[in-house]
């Protein structure tokens, strides 16, 4: 554990149940702890800011709780799910002293030699910003307890040969299960993420009409992200589940619409569209436009002459 200030780094997870004054864990790779109102976090025990080595995931399964990241608190009323990856600042979680949840706390090297140990770092959601938690329904938050039951039960139990690899088998499980829960969350939340989409649109519109690629190049997902409030990940996974299609196919594709206009509507030469839309070599246009389109750019542009 090293102190800089208000900011915390622990790099185990002995360290941090130490800090928080919990005992030590059974393993020293993984936990599981429980809070509630008759066993709460002490609050004065907490740093402002902490990064930790390991991954983190909470689970609040009712309650008021609150996540502070960066300069804000974030609200979870009805249970939900928080994730972050190795080496992301976060504030530290608090509540009012009426939640119930969980934490759990994996080190990488737990996953040693298991697949899930490659697979773990697929899953976008660990990149996601704490304004982008899971909001779980009531079935759900069943069917994520019974996974965090067995969890429990097989963390407390004395350590055999198996131990391990059914702990393992119940973190796939469990992050399977997140996995399809945040593409219904995407999918249920239409409204608003409608008004993402056209707002995204408009981003882009305004992008290449006003020529910001002249001196900023090709939009990037992230700069997307920034300008919505979002994370990049989050934002390329609802694109994915509402269009089938990740935030950067949707820049390209959108390019693309940008390229043709000129292309049809304008004399300008192949290397001057292609510096206007951002890029920096002609021919890297010209071959993206290729795989998009099955033409050349002079192919396209000789169908309307």
């Amino acid at each position: 554990m090293k102190k800089d200030g208000k900011l915390v780094r622990y790099s185990s997870i002995p360290d941090i149940h130490t800090a928080f004054g919990l005992p030590k864990p059974q393993h020293p790779l993984i936990s599981l702890t429980y809070f509630a109102r008759d066993k709460p976090l002490n609050p004065y025990n907490l740093p402002g800011y902490d990064v930790l080595s390991f991954y983190k995931i909470t689970f609040l399964l009712d309650g008021t709780g609150r996540l502070k990241y960066g300069q804000h608190h974030y609200d979870f009323g009805d249970g939900g799910m928080l994730f972050l990856a190795p080496n992301q600042l976060v504030g530290t979680s608090d509540s009012n002293g009426d939640a119930t949840y969980y934490i759990l706390l994996l080190h990488p090297d737990f996953l040693h030699g298991y697949p899930l140990a490659k697979k773990i770092k697929q899953y976008s959601y660990f990149s996601y910003s704490v304004n982008e938690g899971l909001h779980l329904s009531e079935d759900e938050k069943q069917t994520i307890l019974s996974v965090y039951m067995i969890l429990e039960k097989e963390l407390n139990s004395r350590i055999d040969e198996y131990s391990q690899e059914v702990v393992v088998a119940q973190l796939e499980l469990l992050l399977s299960y997140v996995n399809r829960f945040y593409k219904r969350q995407f999918i249920t939340r239409k409204t608003a993420n409608k008004d993402l989409l056209q707002k995204t649109e408009a981003l882009l519109d305004d992008y290449f009409n006003n020529e910001l690629s002249l001196n900023l190049g090709i939009p990037t997902v992230r700069f997307l992200a920034e300008k919505l409030n979002l994370s990049a990940g989050y934002l390329s996974d609802m694109l994915r589940a509402l269009m089938g299609k990740s935030a950067k196919q949707y820049i390209h594709e959108k390019l693309i619409e940008k390229a043709k206009e000129k292309l049809s509507t304008t004399s300008h030469s192949v290397s001057e569209i292609a510096y206007a839309l951002g890029f920096e070599h002609s021919q890297s246009f010209s071959k993206l436009f290729r795989q998009k389109t099955n033409q050349s750019p002079l192919e396209y542009r000789a169908g309307f002459n």
